[in-house]
């Protein structure tokens, strides 16, 4: 039984070239130039006949980006978060969450006999 890791590690020169003899050759790329609002330039690859994004994520600030240098995407506006309260505010007025309110109560009224 021999000692150490099973694992063991390669040198430079020490096999098969590592590349496109073990993995197959690489599909036909092309790179895309994309910018975004803080000028930030990226330049993915894509295959030949990939279709290419309009917009693609900024690597360095995630603002979205375009192809276009001179007219990048706004970014995109987050909305914050809305309780389930506000929700319900935008579908009902405030007459309508008064009648709601009157209704319900009148019910408790009667099923406590008052």
């Amino acid at each position: 039984m021999t000692g150490g890791n099973a694992i063991r590690g390669t040198r430079v020169g020490s096999g098969p070239t590592v590349g496109e003899s073990e993995r197959g050759e690489a599909a036909p790329r092309k790179r895309i130039d994309y910018w975004c609002a803080n000028a930030h330039h990226s330049k993915p690859s894509f295959a030949l006949d990939a279709e290419v994004p309009e917009e693609w994520d900024c690597p360095r600030c995630g603002l979205p980006a375009g192809r276009d240098e001179q007219n990048p995407p706004a970014a995109k506006r987050n909305e914050p978060y809305k309780s389930h309260l506000a929700y319900v505010k935008e579908r009902r007025s405030d007459e309508d969450g008064m009648k709601i309110l009157d209704e319900a109560l009148a019910k408790l009224r009667e099923r406590k006999g008052r």
